[in-house]
Parts: structure tokens; C-alpha cells; sequence
């Protein structure tokens, strides 16, 4: 029997607001409801980052708690919460794993160079420095094992792999190994299948992995993603539009049906939220 194909669905990011896309939520009520949408449509994963209610980032632990409340009691999604940001402390940034534990949480496997750029406007509408040093990985890292939290080792560009290799000598890494492999930010790697073979083909063995891709990029990374045997992310975090490129998506939970059909189309099912947890385990 083939892998079932693991769905995440990001929800809502940090930078993105309602003025670009009026489906995105910022309340811990409008994140659930967008949660339970994808969990409807088949996502058994969703990620999430902290909003205050006026849509600015949050690392609050009373928002995530907020937030791990609401969706819990709305469906049994396994929640992956964020553990990014730019000008905070790895401290900041992690408190709410005290309060607020979720199944998984995002481990920045890097720095890196993050930027949003218009080749038609020739200028840049974000330009920072996404610092993840080994002493904050290995702090964040700490944290998720003191709760029993799955890495989800997000990798921007290649050498972001290779430092996960240190932390499993270091014995800070638990094998099963989980990544996300992150194509197209400006900074990263490039957001092609050319680019997304080679990341995957230098995985540790017998790792899981899912491509997140950004902007328009995201429908044919996908369909790459699922022609190498890995899982795939979608959602208004990474991406508004449906798979013509053209038409903006209502919601979360229709990016998921457009995700679940891909699947299908492929010849592959989606896994189940019990296989999801099976292939966490490293049971699949």
C-alpha cells in the first residue's frame, strides 16, 4: 500500500492581512473556524501563528492558549503552532509551549536573508533578517522536548538541512525526522521542481517531508512534491490563489479541496488523522 498523503493547512502567517485577502483570520474564533473549514476538507495538520484580534503578530501565550482552545473545541485537527519571528527573542517566541502545548511546532532550521520583492515595481516591500542561530534552535528545540512537541523543521534553502545532521549528533533530534521544505522565499532556495528534487534527495534517510510553496508557485511544487513521495502544505499563509493562478480562494478550507483533489488526481489518497499520527510516529 502507497503512503497516504499528508495535508497541512497554514492558515493565517504573519504577514498577510485582510486588506490583500478578506479571508484571512486574525481572531482565535476566525482561526478555528478557518481550522475546522480545512480539517473538513481533509487537512489532518494545521498551522498556525499567534494575531492579536487587530491582525498584528502575537507571541502571547494568552493567544495561543486562546487559540488551542478554540480549535479543539470546534475538531481534532492536530495543530502545529509557529515558532517564528523577526526582532523577537527565542524566549519570546516559545513561552506559550509552557500553557499551550500543541501536537507539533515549527523548528527555523536557519538564518537567512527574508524578503518580499516586485520585479514589476523593481523595489523591495520587505527586507529583513530571519535570525536563527544555533543557541536559539537548540533553546526552541530544548522546549519542544521538555513537552513532548514534534519538530517540524522548517528548511529555507539547503544548508538548513544539513544543520538538522549536528543536532541528531548532538542527540537533540529524536528520530522519526519531520521536515518542511520551503521554496520561493526571497532569501531561500528557488521555488522550482528542479530545486525541490534536489532538497528532497538530501533528506536524511527515512525522514518525512512536505513542500510549502509560496505565492502561484504552490499548485506545480505540489504536484512535484506528491511525484517524489512527499507531503504537501497549502493555505492562505504561503498562498490566496486556486490553481489557475487567477482566481482568489474563498478560505482555507477551499484550498484544501483544490489540495485533496491534486491528490486524487495523482492516483494517491489523503491520509486520515489517524495515519497522521501513524506517520508521525514513523509508522508509515
Amino acid at each position: 500500500m502507497s503512503k497516504p498523503v499528508v495535508i497541512t493547512c497554514a492558515l493565517t502567517g504573519a504577514i498577510a492581512n485582510k486588506k490583500q485577502c478578506s479571508s484571512i483570520p486574525h481572531t482565535p474564533v476566525e482561526i478555528a473556524e478557518e481550522a475546522q473549514r480545512a480539517y473538513n476538507a481533509g487537512a489532518t495538520i494545521v498551522h498556525i501563528h499567534g494575531r492579536e484580534d487587530d491582525g498584528t503578530p502575537s507571541w502571547r501565550p494568552q493567544v495561543f492558549e486562546a487559540i488551542l482552545k478554540e480549535v479543539k473545541k470546534r475538531c481534532p485537527v492536530l495543530v502545529n503552532f509557529s515558532t517564528g519571528g523577526i526582532g523577537q527573542t527565542i524566549e519570546e517566541r516559545v513561552e506559550y509551549l509552557n500553557t499551550a502545548t500543541p501536537e507539533m511546532a515549527a523548528l527555523n532550521m536557519g538564518s537567512m536573508n527574508y524578503a518580499v520583492y516586485s520585479s514589476q515595481q523593481k523595489k523591495f516591500y520587505f527586507d529583513e533578517i530571519f535570525a536563527n542561530p544555533f543557541k536559539d534552535i537548540i533553546s526552541a528545540l530544548n522546549r519542544m522536548n521538555q513537552y513532548s512537541v514534534i519538530p517540524e523543521m522548517e528548511c529555507f534553502d539547503a544548508g538548513h538541512i544539513a544543520n538538522s545532521e549536528i543536532l541528531l549528533d548532538m542527540g537533540l533530534l529524536k528520530r522519526p525526522l519531520h521536515y518542511s521544505l520551503i521554496m520561493g522565499v526571497v532569501g531561500g532556495i528557488g521555488g522550482t521542481p528542479k530545486h525541490l528534487k534536489f532538497m528532497s534527495e538530501i533528506l536524511p534517510e527515512g525522514s518525512s517531508w512536505q513542500v510549502i510553496g509560496i505565492s502561484r508557485n504552490q499548485w506545480p511544487l505540489c504536484k512535484e512534491a506528491l511525484q517524489l513521495g512527499g507531503d504537501i502544505r497549502v493555505g492562505l499563509e504561503d498562498n490566496f490563489y486556486l490553481p489557475d493562478g487567477k482566481t482568489m480562494a474563498r478560505g482555507n478550507g477551499e484550498l484544501t479541496e483544490k489540495a485533496v483533489e491534486l491528490v486524487q488526481q495523482m492516483g494517491l489518497r489523503v491520509a486520515s488523522l489517524e495515519e497522521t499520527k501513524q506517520s508521525l510516529r514513523g509508522e508509515w
